[in-house]
């Protein structure tokens, strides 16, 4: 059988309750690429030292597994990454819904348009009116700012490699980072990020849903998100007792 040509890699730590419902929509995208190319990719899910049943779920699913024992979530993409076979790399989180022409648009992207990669942005539907405006300042930031949250981003291997992949002491803002290096690096070869402006992820609300508005806003914003990225001990909270 032919190598992948594509690998989408989900990092995953304690996420068997969330895999049956959003990595269908992975694997189904992934088909519809597949159908219309003849070509084959794979799904890399990443066992970040979880203590449930992930790796067994994702394998169940159809997923092949990897294990990084080290908790963060940059070692878990790079871990996916490195034992990626595929030429393109395609990064998804976890929990989110995924559309069904994403892996086959984002594909094109960086096939047809040559650049070196891009994102597909988010879209939450957080329905507590304080986490909605944080919602629409993050949006108003990256506006402003540039960049793509990790919920979904994509980069030939080649040139995710050229970048050095993800900060592994980063543990908060390294997919703002990561994508961050991306940019340059297509501008300075004229291959510059693209985003899907026509696609949206759809992340689950758990987070949003069971945080008050306060403690989102401390954990959440943009400055404490930056300054205080490389703090193992600050984000205790959001490694080792983060909503399941």
């Amino acid at each position: 059988m032919d190598e992948p040509t594509v690998s989408v890699v989900i990092p995953a730590y304690n996420e068997e309750h969330y895999l049956p419902k959003y990595l269908p929509s992975v694997l189904a995208s992934l088909e519809v690429w597949e159908t219309s190319t003849g070509l084959r990719g794979e799904v890399i899910v990443v066992d970040n030292a979880s203590t449930d049943a992930t790796a067994a779920v994702a394998a169940r699913l159809g997923a092949r597994v990897v294990t990084e024992p080290e908790r963060g979530i940059g070692r878990a993409r790079n871990a996916g990454a490195t034992a990626a076979q595929g030429d393109y790399l395609v990064f998804i989180d976890a929990d989110v819904e995924f559309p069904l022409y994403g892996i086959r648009d984002a594909m094109q992207a960086m096939t047809l348009r040559w650049c070196v990669g891009g994102a597909i942005q988010p879209e939450y539907e957080p329905t507590k009116r304080g986490t909605r405006l944080l919602v629409w300042a993050w949006a108003l930031y990256r506006r402003h700012r540039g960049g793509a949250q990790g919920v979904t981003q994509f980069c030939t291997r080649e040139a995710f490699f050229a970048v050095c992949g993800y900060r592994p002491e980063l543990y908060m803002s390294e997919d703002v980072e990561f994508f961050a290096r991306l940019t340059k690096l297509g501008e300075l070869r004229g291959q510059p990020v693209t985003y899907l402006p026509h696609l949206r992820v759809r992340p689950s609300n758990r987070r949003f849903e069971t945080w008050s508005s306060w403690r989102m806003y401390w954990w959440c914003n943009p400055i404490t998100a930056n300054l205080l990225r490389s703090s193992r001990r600050f984000w205790r909270h959001w490694y080792d007792t983060t909503v399941r």
